[in-house]
């Protein structure tokens, strides 16, 4: 009689261990909460000019502020005129920031013609004198010059050819991360594939 107590026992420790198991191992009851991606402002284009180290057109989040179009054209040049600026004003979608020059100190442009790499190419166009950056072969420093373009994103454009070959198409730079279409259309005259 004990050990059939014994064994009832056994059976009833097992029934509650396998209904514990079945009641901890099931799925939770209730809807996922899905997550949607924070959204994305669309960047503003600037246009920055005068005095700065490397003029251009730069895009930015809509918060940036006259400072930091500063930084990303490298800063001023030592003939800039910085007392009439606002470094804590907002920028805007497609505002123009020219930085002026001191009095006297504005740059004589030089007409002499400087011997190119063998990155760049002529093309003809409208503009008899214009050379073109070819992307499939131009240096850091070559992509860095273009406007709009800093050091970073021309580091980019090497990456993305070495990955996945040469550009085959002039908009096929789009592909590289931090050129959108503004940026694209300030650059599309000055470039070539080939």
């Amino acid at each position: 009689m004990k050990n059939a107590l014994y064994v009832l026992l056994g059976v009833m420790a097992g029934f509650i261990l396998a209904g514990v198991l079945v009641f901890v191992s099931r799925a939770p009851s209730g809807n996922p909460i899905l997550l949607a991606p924070a959204p994305t402002e669309a960047p503003i284009a600037v246009d920055v000019i005068g005095a700065v180290a490397r003029p251009g057109l730069y895009e930015f989040p809509s918060s940036a502020r006259v400072q930091d179009a500063l930084d990303a054209a490298g800063g001023l040049l030592t003939e800039a005129d910085a007392t009439s600026l606002n470094l804590a004003a907002l920028l805007e979608d497609g505002q123009q920031l020219n930085i002026p020059y001191l009095t006297g100190s504005q740059p004589v442009v030089d007409t002499t013609v400087l011997e190119l790499p063998s990155s760049v190419t002529a093309v003809p166009t409208n503009d008899p004198n214009l050379e073109l950056i070819n992307i499939n072969t131009a240096t850091l420093e070559e992509l860095d010059s273009l406007p709009g373009i800093g050091p970073t994103t021309a580091q980019k454009i090497i990456d993305y050819r070495t990955i996945n070959g040469p550009y085959a198409t002039l908009d096929s730079i789009m592909n590289v991360s931090g050129i959108g279409p503004s940026t694209f259309d300030s650059i599309k005259n000055l470039i070539t594939i080939n």
